[in-house]
């Protein structure tokens, strides 16, 4: 009996530990790919200028004043584990307006909820490629919006200050950074797990040398 309860504690152990290297690959990946997607935007912003001519995107035509985000961010707290208290968890709400701020608010609330299941039951993976762009489409981003009408509206609202006609590139430099922005939330989320598995590896550390 006593053999039997030290094999599953050891097993526990050892899923632990592999579940906090996972989540460190996991982060690194992420990263690099956040450097790929801001070097691309920084290219794209680069040629747009080029080609529109440095007078029309300039720093000098964007709006300062003091207005309400269109993006925000919201930080909730799960008690993942009984060891481990309050894992805060990022939700990225895009494209909020007073028009689609009911259904941005329910797409957030869904977001929030997939991302506490994945927390709850969070597995080893195996990182292909084609399961990582899986994990990565759906880590943060949740699904996809319903009022792709009302969103483009306002990316091209974003642009406008830039003209009536923008170059292509302006619009994919645009998307880049929205999406190293989604990555970015996907970093502190993938942050947060590596944190809360560390804490319970250091834990058991602990309490074996004890």
């Amino acid at each position: 009996m006593m053999d039997e309860q030290q094999r599953q504690q050891q097993e526990v152990k050892e899923e632990n530990l592999l579940h906090f290297l996972d989540s460190v690959d996991g982060y690194l990946t992420l990263m690099d790919s956040l450097s790929s997607t801001l070097r691309q935007g920084w290219l794209e912003l680069a040629s747009a200028r080029h080609s529109m001519g440095a007078s029309r995107i300039n720093g000098v035509l964007l709006d300062l004043k003091v207005h309400s985000a269109d993006t925000s961010l919201k930080v909730s707290r799960y008690d993942v584990d009984d060891s481990i208290d309050n894992q805060p968890t990022f939700v990225l709400r895009k494209w909020v307006s007073s028009d689609n701020g009911e259904h941005s608010s329910e797409e957030a609330k869904h977001r929030e909820d997939k991302l506490h299941t994945t927390s709850d039951s969070q597995q080893l993976r195996n990182r292909g490629g084609s399961q990582l762009s899986e994990e990565k489409a759906s880590a943060t981003t949740g699904t996809p919006f319903t009022h792709d009408d009302e969103v483009q509206k306002m990316r091209s609202k974003s642009l406008s200050v830039f003209g009536g006609l923008v170059s292509p590139r302006l619009r994919a430099s645009q998307l880049s950074f929205e999406t190293g922005l989604e990555t970015l939330v996907e970093i502190a989320n993938m942050r947060s797990t590596l944190l809360s598995t560390f804490d319970r590896v250091h834990k058991e550390l602990e309490d074996s040398k004890g």
